[in-house]
């Protein structure tokens, strides 16, 4: 079995995901994981994501992301059709109330078991809760995009994002590398355990 797991190279040195994807194993139970460092760049990421899956066919997806003012791991249940930027991405672009599809549904909803994923984060020790807004910016567009793909292409492929506490700081929540590598390795096993069933 196949999971791809993508994490974001970030705006600055330091990307909680990228750095927690890079410290995770490369096989997991009875999975492989392939890795995937993808632009934080509108679109590109994107395009990156779908040719890794249509070189790759994984049997599941999960894409990584970091989010400043979150406490706990978050898997994200929604991905709405909005760019709306307060920060341009990594390619100078900075999009405001715009479509990522034109013409797209409103929103794609994530298939992944997230209540059981929530429940192994928290069994694993850490904080975990569903978040219902993957926000605006890279991240839910590439939640989005990916949702949009897979329902006209591979929509027999389970995946999904989910945010990760920023590393910690002095001014607001974070967490250790270590925490969130627990934490993701717990939510795929959940992942895997529901692929099974």
């Amino acid at each position: 079995m196949k999971i791809l797991v993508t994490a974001f190279m970030g705006l600055g040195p330091l990307n909680a995901s990228r750095l927690a994807l890079e410290a995770m194993a490369d096989s997991l139970g009875r999975a492989r994981i392939t890795k995937l460092i993808l632009p934080t760049a509108f679109h590109e990421s994107t395009e990156l994501l779908i040719q890794a899956i249509q070189v790759d066919w994984p049997d599941a997806g999960l894409c990584l992301g970091q989010a400043g003012r979150r406490a706990a791991l978050t898997p994200e249940r929604v991905a709405i059709n909005l760019m709306d930027a307060r920060i341009p991405d990594v390619r100078g672009f900075q999009p405001v109330v715009m479509p990522i599809v034109p013409g797209g549904p409103a929103a794609y909803f994530s298939d992944l078991p997230l209540k059981a994923m929530v429940a192994a984060i928290q069994a694993a020790g850490l904080p975990g809760e569903i978040s219902n807004t993957a926000g605006t910016f890279v991240c839910n567009a590439l939640m989005y995009g990916l949702l949009h793909k897979k329902a006209r292409h591979f929509p027999q492929l389970p995946c999904g994002f989910m945010h990760l506490p920023v590393l910690p700081r002095p001014e607001g929540p974070g967490m250790p590398t270590a925490d969130s590598v627990r934490g993701i390795e717990a939510a795929i096993l959940a992942m895997l355990g529901a692929l099974q069933a």
